[in-house]
């Protein structure tokens, strides 16, 4: 039985609906109150995990294959094997400001008190361009940071961009691009690769026909 990691929310959604189109048996029944969920024929079982453990699971053979968005797997360092990116899941990490901030180039900021889920390729953004910048990690609303003045800057997730907006926020940098992508474990690929080659062949195949 091959273990799949999904992320909960919509993206699990997403990815249940093309892995079916490829033919992979669905879990039995989806409840998000249940987080270990064996598929319809019993040959997969599916985990339901938070979006940035998703990695996690894979990378320490937890699950075989998984699920992630680009920014998580990135923010996690995650030593995984990425066979495909998949078409969902578009987003964008970016640095957001508040609208009244003056109008100055990110450069010349002194040391920025930045709010975000994402520290490490935060400080990564800030570092390459010489900047020395204070992080504090949250786990909810990185937009509160600037509304309470905790955070002069905040680096998170921008889909719509309607969160900035209703929070009077404007995006000035983007940091990287994201969708969602298919993990494997080194190790399983490896050991179970007559039972893996075949699924991500099916999902390719369905992938490439739309």
């Amino acid at each position: 039985m091959l273990t799949i990691a999904l992320p909960k929310g919509r993206m699990a959604q997403d990815a249940l609906h093309w892995l079916t189109r490829a033919g992979w048996s669905p879990p039995a029944a989806v409840d998000d109150r249940q987080l270990v969920i064996p598929s319809q024929d019993g040959r997969l079982r599916y985990l339901l995990v938070k979006p940035m453990d998703a990695p996690v699971f894979v990378e320490q053979g937890a699950a075989d294959m998984g699920i992630a968005g680009l920014d998580a797997l990135r923010e996690r360092a995650a030593d995984v094997y990425e066979p495909m990116l998949l078409p969902f899941g578009h987003c964008r990490l970016a640095v957001a400001a508040p609208q009244d901030r003056p109008q100055r180039p990110l450069r010349l900021e002194i040391s920025p008190r930045v709010a975000t889920k994402y520290p490490r390729l935060a400080e990564q953004y800030f570092r390459s361009r010489g900047i020395s910048a204070e992080f504090i990690v949250l786990n909810g609303s990185v937009e509160l940071g600037p509304l309470v003045d905790m955070a002069d800057l905040i680096v998170d997730i921008i889909q719509t961009g309607n969160t900035l907006r209703a929070n009077r926020l404007v995006e000035l940098r983007t940091i990287m691009p994201s969708q969602a992508v298919l993990m494997v474990n080194r190790a399983s690929y490896r050991l179970h690769r007559e039972s893996i080659q075949p699924l991500l062949q099916a999902l390719r195949d369905v992938l490439s026909e739309s």
